[in-house]
């Protein structure tokens, strides 16, 4: 029989459609060293540190920046990858180039700047951010 969806819900449909086909092709691993998004990280706050686990396979730690400044740990990681695959006679069939860099900014509150401990496992950046001894930044305010 027909089909007798009007046709502003076929244009939504057709929409939505195209914008799910994007977002899928954004989230493949080809255009980006991370799957298409930044890199996860992992964030708790203790009462004397803060520890921080970041997630950069394949990352060499030359290529990992960590700083704080203001207030705002910063990591940066940069990744160059280079593939060339030759034949028997020495003849190029493929060479492929991906580049990448990415930044997370964090907000974290009276930090020891002196005693923070960095560690990269497997992939996993930690850090170890010990808080400054003092007063709780933190306040409740009455609502009147």
């Amino acid at each position: 029989m027909f089909d007798l969806i009007p046709l502003r819900k076929r244009q939504e449909d057709m929409f939505g459609q195209m914008l799910k086909s994007f977002q899928d092709l954004s989230d493949d691993h080809w255009l980006s060293p991370f799957g298409g998004q930044t890199f996860r990280t992992d964030i708790r706050e203790e009462k004397d540190r803060y520890l921080v686990e970041a997630e950069l396979p394949g990352i060499a730690k030359e290529n990992i920046h960590v700083d704080v400044d203001n207030g705002y740990l910063t990591i940066r990681a940069k990744r160059d990858d280079y593939t060339e695959q030759k034949d028997d006679d020495n003849r190029l069939i493929r060479r492929e180039r991906r580049s990448g860099e990415f930044v997370r900014r964090f907000y974290v509150d009276r930090v020891d700047e002196d005693g923070i401990q960095a560690k990269l496992d497997q992939g996993v950046l930690k850090l170890e951010i010990p808080k400054r001894p003092g007063p709780d930044a933190r306040r409740q305010i009455q609502i009147q």
